[in-house]
């Protein structure tokens, strides 16, 4: 994500901000601009500082401190772009269904700034019921209440539902450890569910679903008997050359949304990255192989571009991290055959998107597949 700062001040600002610490202003962001903007209360509603033209609302989950979007005052919609999707919502006159609700929106609202600025194709259940997207973000029952089937977190035909419990830091830790998973978070949920709609979206049934089959798998392969392949007897021993996680492993669906997953964290933090100006250059006898200038937008580079500056800053967060004696940030391995994946995903996305920048090359692909006849490219070095 980009950074932010206060059109009046100066003071930079993340994301979730609602008021300038420094100065006092309001602020809310406008997905059009992508961008934070502090706003001057007028006649007609706001006056964004980052758009003088428009007048503008915040959305109606402001007032329940779970958004911080605007809205055009000329709009019929209630809901900015993000939360118009929210389906169903838990029962906020439980306190602690609030605050869990709240962090969900936070992880929401980080997709949907992704989603915006890859123009990936977003419709609400309400203007295409067949094809739209829609959340519900439900609550399992209390332990003492009436037998009730469990929230699972998952996707069908458009729905995301989440459990609110994934809300909760030590209930996600819990379940992080028991499913031994290196990686589990409220957004990486996110990122990972709405890849299954846009498989239906993008892939389903488009010309290459041949070129998904070759690369991840024949999807028409029994799902519900290849998770219980999966959780009886754990993945294939040479998983870690074949796929990006263990779970990917699973199933082609699984696949493609945990490949997914990943391209989402990659542009999310490279952009990050860029807007921090960072350079990695380390102080090694071979460190001219893990130096990069992360100084371009990857919503719009080439997939060449992306893994070759991911390399090294991974490399460079994962030793912070060791200094620090936590885990590494990025704990795992992308393999030749996961960057080939990665390549179908990023094809998919931006010819979804229409015509983009002329920095769109193949060159990753290329490069590994090459890499691959010749027998000189290693999981190690990927």
């Amino acid at each position: 994500m980009k950074l932010f700062e206060c059109q009046h001040c100066g003071q930079p600002l993340y994301f979730e901000n609602t008021r300038c610490e420094s100065c006092g202003r309001n602020l809310g962001y406008l997905p059009g601009n992508a961008t934070i903007s502090a706003l001057e209360e007028g006649k007609r509603g706001f006056r964004a500082l980052a758009e003088r033209k428009g007048r503008y609302r915040y959305c109606a989950n402001a007032q329940l401190s779970a958004c911080n979007w605007l809205v055009s005052v000329d709009s019929d919609e209630q809901f900015c772009a993000a939360c118009r999707h929210n389906r169903m919502i838990p029962d906020l006159s439980q306190s602690e269904n609030q605050a869990n609700w709240r962090r969900i929106e936070l992880a929401k609202h980080r997709l949907f700034y992704t989603l915006l600025k890859l123009r990936l194709p977003l419709k609400t259940k309400l203007e295409e019921p067949e094809h739209g997207l829609a959340f519900d973000f439900l609550a399992s029952a209390p332990p003492h209440s009436e037998p009730a089937e469990p929230v699972m977190t998952g996707h069908e035909q458009g729905l995301i539902t989440i459990n609110l419990a994934e809300a909760d830091d030590s209930e996600r830790e819990r379940m992080r450890r028991q499913m031994g998973e290196p990686y589990r978070t409220l957004l990486g949920h996110f990122r990972h569910e709405i890849a299954h709609y846009y498989w239906d979206r993008l892939v389903r049934d488009a010309p290459g679903i041949e070129a998904f089959r070759q690369l991840f798998g024949d999807e028409r392969e029994d799902y519900g008997a290849a998770l219980q392949r999966h959780y009886a007897n754990g993945p294939p021993p040479d998983w870690q050359e074949r796929f990006v996680s263990t779970y990917a492993s699973t199933h082609p669906w699984e696949d493609w949304a945990e490949t997914w997953a990943h391209y989402f964290h990659m542009v999310d933090t490279l952009e990050t990255a860029s807007a921090f100006g960072m350079r990695v250059r380390p102080r090694v006898t071979k460190g001219a192989d893990l130096s990069t200038a992360i100084d371009f937008d990857p919503h719009s580079a080439s997939l060449d571009r992306i893994v070759d500056s991911w390399l090294p800053l991974t490399f460079a967060v994962n030793s912070i991290n060791r200094s620090m004696g936590m885990a590494d940030l990025y704990p795992f391995v992308l393999a030749p055959p996961v960057i080939v994946k990665l390549s179908f995903i990023h094809d998919r996305i931006h010819a979804a998107a229409g015509p983009r920048r002329a920095d769109m090359g193949r060159g990753a692909l290329r490069a590994v597949i090459a890499g691959l006849k010749r027998g000189v490219v290693s999981p190690d070095r990927a």
